[in-house]
């Protein structure tokens, strides 16, 4: 099989991981805090890649949606950590960085972003939510999915499992 028949089967299956891992999500003001897509969104950058990461966090964040398991808040809390955390991981093979950039990416910038979007979108009144609403339970949902990923990291480094997956 070649590589990128493996890499959009392993992208499939993490896809399917994030989209049943959103039912194990509690609710933190406006939002669905889902720990396990920012698992994922770690997983893909480290063994496929930051354009992977984002295909799949916006495929998982579409199905949510539609399966009535997310908000459209899974766009912006999801896209900007899964590309974030892939870029470091391509540009420094460093975990730690990586865990950071998925924290700092879902947390700040998709935090920020999803603001204008319960603005425009949701019809969210300005009154109704303050600008830093969303950065709170995004923090709350990334740090849950980075201790989770790297657990997973450390248990498949350990095995050499990872070395095999990230030259897919």
């Amino acid at each position: 099989m070649n590589s990128k028949t493996k890499k959009l089967c392993i992208a499939g299956v993490l896809c399917a991981v994030a989209i049943v891992g959103s039912m194990f999500s509690f609710p933190v003001f406006g939002s669905k805090c889902a720990p396990v897509q920012h698992m994922v969104n770690i997983l893909c950058a480290v063994t496929l890649g930051p354009w992977y990461g984002v295909c799949v966090a916006f495929v998982a964040s579409l199905f949510r949606n539609l399966l009535g398991l997310g908000t459209i808040m899974a766009f912006p809390g999801s896209m900007f950590g899964a590309l974030l955390c892939g870029i470091i991981y391509w540009k420094t093979k460093n975990i730690v960085c990586t865990l950071v950039g998925e924290v700092f990416g879902t947390a700040i910038l998709g935090g920020l972003c999803a603001y204008p979007v319960a603005i425009l979108l949701m019809g969210v009144s300005t009154a109704d939510v303050a600008f830093y609403a969303y950065i709170i339970p995004f923090l709350i949902s990334t740090v849950g999915g980075a201790i989770l990923s790297a657990v997973i990291i450390g248990v498949l480094n350990k095995s050499k499992a990872l070395d095999r997956y990230i030259k897919a």
